[in-house]
């Protein structure tokens, strides 16, 4: 037995010296100190590449964690806790943001790369003067369909997801604002509807869907289109040309009655401790090579005109991607509803997807 206690007793020690140890080695970082920075991000939302050379370039070393939602990222950053120097939310998001005082007001001065970003994606209502933010990526929702395997349906339009001849084969990204969105779109209303009435009708119109309905899933729609596994996807633009460059038999459209604009910036939260690590990591995004780099890696529309002007004519001239402004004159920005409002939208679609069988 005493033998027994000086073996545990050795081990113990061995484990505390290598812990310790480990600790000298390679320490971990220490927010607001110069040498780290903390960035906040959708998954698979920015070349790693990038990363690497950001940090190579600056000697800032970059610890990178994801969300899943914009509700999710929200929550995160105003119970605190964190220590996020970068973000980058949607616009409804960015003026939750603003309402509560979580943001930084960013420094034009410190990003000359601003100059790169198209005018037409600055001053947004969501953010007047881009005070608060900086464009990263824009684009739609639509619908993602296999040509092939859906003859004789006419995806321009919303009401094509009800047809009886997809049952059990149609996929909608899970959120609560895009699925409510298509169906509200679909009655010609407004995705930004605050009236009772109309939501109750929307509800009801997706639950008549729900024969159709595969199932509502976030990124497994990526691997089930390419497998074959459904034939039609509510999808977001990018998530669309990603999935088209592994299976190209598929098509993406915008329904003519209008969809969402979306459009994700980044922010520096009041939670930042390297705020100038911060604006350098925005700038070193504008840089036009850098940009182009990005843009073919995630997939999204690039609001940075420099970097546009770099990627192959094919990209470029790929109007499903980069809608014309006859296209965009039709679609909405999402607004901030309101708790109130947001919680019944997601009451609604909770109840949409407890139809599914």
């Amino acid at each position: 037995m005493r033998r027994l206690l000086q073996l545990v007793g050795v081990s113990l020690l061995i484990a505390v010296l290598l812990l310790v140890s480990t600790r000298f080695i390679d320490p971990p970082p220490e927010a607001g100190k110069g040498n780290v920075l903390y960035v906040y991000n959708w998954g698979e939302y920015i070349d790693p590449d990038l990363l690497k050379k950001f940090e190579k370039e600056t000697g800032i070393r970059v610890i990178y964690e994801t969300f899943d939602s914009n509700e999710s990222m929200l929550a995160k950053i105003k119970n605190g806790g964190t220590h996020y120097d970068i973000a980058v939310p949607s616009e409804y998001a960015i003026q939750k943001l603003k309402k509560e005082q979580l943001l930084i007001p960013i420094d034009h001065d410190k990003l000359p790369n601003l100059k790169n970003i198209d005018s037409d994606f600055l001053d947004k209502d969501f953010d007047s003067g881009n005070q608060y933010s900086i464009p990263y990526f824009w684009g739609t929702v639509g619908i993602l369909f296999n040509p092939e395997a859906t003859k004789g349906i006419d995806f321009s339009s919303w009401d094509s997801l009800w047809d009886k001849r997809l049952k059990n084969d149609v996929l909608i990204v899970d959120g609560a604002r895009e699925g409510m969105g298509l169906s509200l779109n679909s009655m010609g209303h407004s995705l930004n509807s605050k009236d009772s009435e109309k939501l109750a009708a929307a509800e009801a119109k997706l639950k008549k869907m729900a024969p159709n309905v595969r199932g509502v899933v976030g990124d497994e729609i990526n691997t089930m289109m390419v497998q074959k596994e459904a034939n039609v996807a509510v999808v977001w633009s990018g998530m669309g040309a990603d999935i088209m460059t592994e299976n190209e038999n598929l098509d993406f459209v915008v329904p003519e009655e209008g969809s969402n604009l979306w459009f994700d910036n980044i922010v520096i939260p009041k939670t930042a401790q390297n705020v100038e690590g911060a604006h350098q990591f925005i700038n070193f995004l504008l840089d036009a090579e850098n940009g182009k780099q990005n843009t073919e890696w995630v997939g999204y529309a690039t609001p940075n005109k420099a970097s546009y002007a770099l990627l192959d004519k094919e990209t470029r001239e790929d109007e499903r991607f980069y809608p014309d402004s006859a296209v965009r004159s039709k679609l909405e920005v999402y607004e901030d509803l309101g708790p109130e409002k947001i919680a019944e939208y997601n009451e609604r679609f909770l109840r949409f997807k407890m139809s599914l069988k």
